[in-house]
């Protein structure tokens, strides 16, 4: 790459190219924002005033000086908008969910193997305050082995928005908005798992598609359940996680979102979580039981860090901070959900179940 500043086209300007990938690609050293693909050039222009809007994507692929092109847009129009700035030998970073099916994810994975271009995809949740924490619990073992994993994002919108992410078409619902955040994220710390359980319910009144699920993914001697609802209006744990030395407990969910929806920009030292989680271990000898409280002092979050790493990978040649393969695995365990709740069984996976080395701490 001759330039040390890579320009970056934005398909999308919903909330999620506005709220998360426009103030962070315009955080990230080495990247610049230079144009955004909208049918509301007035409102693009208010925001970002010196980025160039265009009306369709074709006129931002055909764009030379473009090297980045970040795709936010419904789930269903991922593959194609992909396909096309690919075969233009643009730089891919999707929106989650990577694709609407696994067969269209592994397409796309083997076009940018194929045309040397980088593909990724914005598993951002990897940077939440809680996620950060709890790994470095694990990672000192404070848990002992690890048996029991609980992890939610719960909501409490009574009312169906007139939204495309609440109609019945390709990719839409709860399992594949929230889905891909809490597979990311469990197959981040323990690996693919050797079977999922998924159930899906639509409860609101006049849902067309998923509202709420739950589903459990099976590991060796570990059981991790996923859950995602738009009903609860009494907060619930948003971690709950048990092993063989004590507990390890957190509610409230990470801030950056929010404070991205009112506009904040990223900074440095950014992300500090306000809710402490707590962690209760026992620290009693033998066979005494000493139960001890302790308010864990959260590891920043820091959302940032995603599109710091796409620059350095493209500039630098440092390893994605998501890869596709890693990307394509959500995509295996999305999938394997909804076969399992059509078939309403448990759906085995090929590969997985194998515990990092730490979850096999005695305790």
């Amino acid at each position: 790459m001759k330039t040390q500043t890579l320009n970056v086209g934005l398909i999308g300007f919903g909330m999620a190219g506005r709220t998360f990938h426009a103030p962070l690609i315009q955080a990230a050293p080495g990247l610049e924002l230079s144009a955004i693909v909208s049918r509301d050039a007035a409102r693009v222009q208010a925001a970002y005033p010196e980025v160039a809007v265009h009306a369709k994507a074709t006129s931002l692929f055909a764009d030379r000086d473009i090297d980045l092109v970040v795709i936010a847009t419904p789930n269903e129009t991922h593959f194609p908008l992909a396909k096309a700035a690919l075969a233009k030998g643009k730089h891919v970073v999707l929106d989650k969910p990577f694709a609407v099916s696994l067969a269209e994810a592994r397409q796309l994975k083997s076009q940018a193997d194929g045309a040397d271009r980088l593909l990724s995809v914005f598993h951002n949740r990897r940077w939440d305050s809680d996620f950060l924490t709890l790994k470095g619990l694990l990672d000192e073992q404070h848990l002992g082995r690890v048996v029991e994993v609980e992890s939610r994002f719960d909501r409490f919108r009574p009312v169906v928005p007139d939204r495309w992410r609440e109609q019945h078409r390709p990719g839409s619902g709860t399992w594949f908005d929230l889905g891909p955040h809490l597979l990311d994220q469990a197959r981040a710390l323990f690996g693919m798992p050797r079977a999922i359980l998924l159930e899906l319910a639509s409860l609101r009144d006049g849902a067309e598609i998923d509202d709420d699920f739950m589903a459990v993914l099976e590991y060796d001697r570990l059981r991790v359940t996923l859950r995602a609802s738009t009903l609860v209006a009494e907060p619930t744990p948003r971690l709950r996680v048990n092993g063989t030395r004590g507990s390890f407990v957190k509610y409230g969910l990470d801030p950056q979102e929010a404070w991205l929806k009112e506009g904040e920009s990223p900074q440095p030292a950014w992300g500090v979580d306000p809710s402490p989680g707590r962690l209760t271990v026992n620290e009693g000898e033998g066979d005494e039981v000493v139960l001890v409280h302790h308010e864990v002092e959260s590891v920043p979050g820091d959302y940032r860090a995603y599109y710091d790493g796409i620059a350095r990978t493209l500039l630098r040649g440092t390893p994605p901070p998501v890869t596709a393969e890693q990307a394509l695995e959500v995509m295996t365990l999305l999938e394997a959900g909804l076969d399992s709740y059509r078939q309403g069984r448990w759906v085995k996976l090929k590969e997985g179940g194998s515990l990092p080395r730490r979850l096999h701490a005695k305790g």
